[in-house]
C-alpha cells in the first residue's frame, strides 16, 4: 500500500482535541478544521519540485527556487470535504478546485456518487483529495477510482481522522496513493463511525442533524 503519513504536530493534535469535544461550537469546529488543514498542507506538499529562476532583489540578482509547476487540483469529497478546501487554498491560491459528491447509505454504509465536476487540466496536475474522515474507506476508494477514470495519476488523500479499517481498505484498493492523516483512531463501531472520533464531521461543520 502507499505510505501512511501521520502528521502528529503538537499544534495539530491540540486543535484536533478541541474539535473532538462535543461542546465545541460549529463556528469553532469549522475554524479549527481550516487551521489544521493548512498545517497539514505544509507536509502534504513538502516534496513539490522546484526550479531555479533569476530574481532581482533590491541588492543583487541571483537564482532562487520557485515551484516547477503550479498545476494542483484540490478535490473535496462532498459535503464534509468542503471544510478543508479553504485551508489548502491559503497555501495554494493558484490551485483549481473540483468536486465529488459521495453519499453513504445509512443501512449498508456503502457510498454512492451523486455529483462529479473536475476542472480542465486535472489529469495533468497533482490532485489532493480531501475528506475529514476515513472510516470504512468506501467514499475515498470510489472517489479516487473516479479520478483515475478521468486520467488522474498523481493523487494524494488527506484526512483529519482515520480508522484502521479504512486505511487497510483504501490501501488495498489504491496501493499507489499516499495517505496523510492527523490521527488514526481505535476502530469503527457498528454504525461505521470512527471511535472515539468526533462524531459526524459534516453535521458538525454545517450544524445539521
Amino acid at each position: 500500500m502507499g505510505a501512511v503519513n501521520v502528521l502528529s504536530h503538537p499544534l495539530i493534535l491540540d486543535k484536533l482535541s478541541t474539535m473532538r469535544d462535543k461542546r465545541t461550537s460549529c463556528a469553532d469546529f469549522r475554524r479549527l478544521l481550516r487551521e489544521i488543514t493548512l498545517l497539514m498542507g505544509y507536509e502534504v506538499t513538502a516534496d513539490l519540485p522546484t526550479r531555479p529562476t533569476l530574481i532581482e532583489t533590491p541588492v543583487a540578482t541571483a537564482e532562487f527556487p520557485v515551484l516547477a509547476s503550479r498545476a494542483v487540483t484540490i478535490v473535496p469529497i462532498l459535503r464534509a470535504g468542503l471544510g478543508m478546501v479553504e485551508g489548502l487554498l491559503e497555501l495554494l491560491p493558484f490551485a483549481s478546485v473540483g468536486h465529488l459528491g459521495m453519499e453513504r447509505d445509512e443501512v449498508t454504509h456503502e457510498p454512492s456518487e451523486y455529483y462529479s465536476k473536475l476542472p480542465r487540466g486535472a489529469a495533468d496536475s497533482l490532485v489532493i483529495v480531501v475528506d475529514p474522515m476515513l472510516a470504512t474507506g468506501g467514499s475515498a476508494i470510489d472517489a479516487v477510482a473516479n479520478l483515475k477514470e478521468h486520467g488522474c495519476t498523481d493523487l494524494r488523500l488527506v484526512n483529519l481522522l482515520a480508522a484502521p479499517e479504512g486505511i487497510a481498505a483504501f490501501g488495498e484498493a489504491h496501493p499507489d496513493v499516499d495517505i496523510f492523516v492527523a490521527a488514526i483512531d481505535e476502530r469503527l463501531n457498528g454504525q461505521a463511525y470512527i471511535v472515539p472520533g468526533l462524531g459526524d464531521a459534516g453535521d458538525r461543520i454545517f450544524s445539521t442533524l
